[in-house]
């Protein structure tokens, strides 16, 4: 099917943009970042909570912020991790999405601030990410109101990435995760897919945008926290749910993880959002597959908290 209607205006006006923009090699990562967070804002604010604050999380090499969402009553823990390409996401970016979670999974929502690229390149980020969850895992009652307080890990794109690469270092180090929530992951650098050709240009996230957060985040495609598709074993992990979308470079190594998850006895859910471009999960408040999206990975998580 084409381009979805409701989301076509927004994939036009990048492409607008893109075409008036200086070459991708001539634009700085402070003018990506603003882009993608004029992007971002097109979604509007998120809906009103009990309690929403920032607060420092112990990080690889000191305290890192990370960002609290969550009603009273709230039951669980939803660890978040941002996309934006490990170089251009912030909590600000996810603000909205981070609400509507909270809200709808009745969870504590708790979005890490991960080290970014370029100025912390592969795998500063990862290891931000796993000391911030092994914190949160160690201190349940403080975020999920109980000692037995189940946790999950969710993110989108880069965050899909440390999500999945979460998952693997917890089934290792013996931390119990309820779910992993991949939201079209990266999960592997070396992607030859035909999706990364067929959908490299036109469709918000290009390959062209690709190779640029590759060179600024440095990655080693061998490595299992760069490519999880690669761990020699995914036997064990957490159950997973992975959603992709059609018209999106990643769509392909997102579908395959969901495959090579499920033939390794993982419980896994896949759904593949027909006419739906890479970002369309952070437009939910206009986009109403967007929205269906956010209510799915809630829901999921809602269930394995539960």
């Amino acid at each position: 099917m084409p381009v979805d209607p409701q989301i076509a205006p927004i994939v036009d006006a990048v492409n607008a943009a893109a075409a008036d923009a200086p070459p991708i090699e001539e634009q700085t990562v402070e003018m990506r970042r603003r882009s993608y967070r004029a992007l971002c804002a097109v979604a509007g604010n998120g809906p009103q909570l009990d309690h929403v604050h920032d607060e420092r999380v112990p990080g690889r090499a000191g305290d890192i912020a990370a960002r609290i969402y969550r009603n009273e009553g709230a039951h669980g823990i939803f660890v978040f991790y941002h996309g934006g390409g490990y170089t251009i996401g912030d909590l600000d970016s996810h603000d909205e999405v981070c609400r509507q979670l909270a809200l709808e999974s009745e969870a504590t929502v708790v979005a890490i601030d991960y080290a970014l690229a370029p100025e912390e390149p592969f795998p500063a980020g990862i290891e931000d990410s796993w000391s911030a969850l092994r914190h949160i895992a160690a201190n349940r009652v403080k975020y999920g109101g109980s000692g037995d307080a189940k946790v999950v890990v969710g993110g989108d794109s880069a965050g899909g990435n440390i999500s999945a690469v979460m998952a693997l270092k917890a089934r290792d180090a013996g931390l119990d995760l309820a779910a992993q929530l991949l939201v079209y992951p990266a999960v592997r650098v070396d992607d030859e897919s035909a999706s990364m050709t067929e959908n490299g240009e036109g469709y918000v996230l290009t390959r062209e945008t690709m190779d640029w957060f590759n060179t600024q985040y440095q990655p080693d495609p061998a490595d299992v926290r760069a490519s999880p598709i690669r761990s020699e074993s995914h036997a064990g992990l957490a159950p997973a749910l992975v959603i992709t979308a059609e018209f999106d470079p990643l769509r392909d190594q997102g579908a395959e993880y969901a495959t090579v998850l499920s033939a390794a006895g993982v419980p896994t859910e896949y759904t593949n959002y027909a006419g739906m471009v890479h970002i369309f999960f952070q437009l939910g408040p206009i986009i109403d597959k967007g929205r269906a999206a956010v209510t799915q990975v809630a829901e999921a998580a809602k269930r394995a908290l539960a």
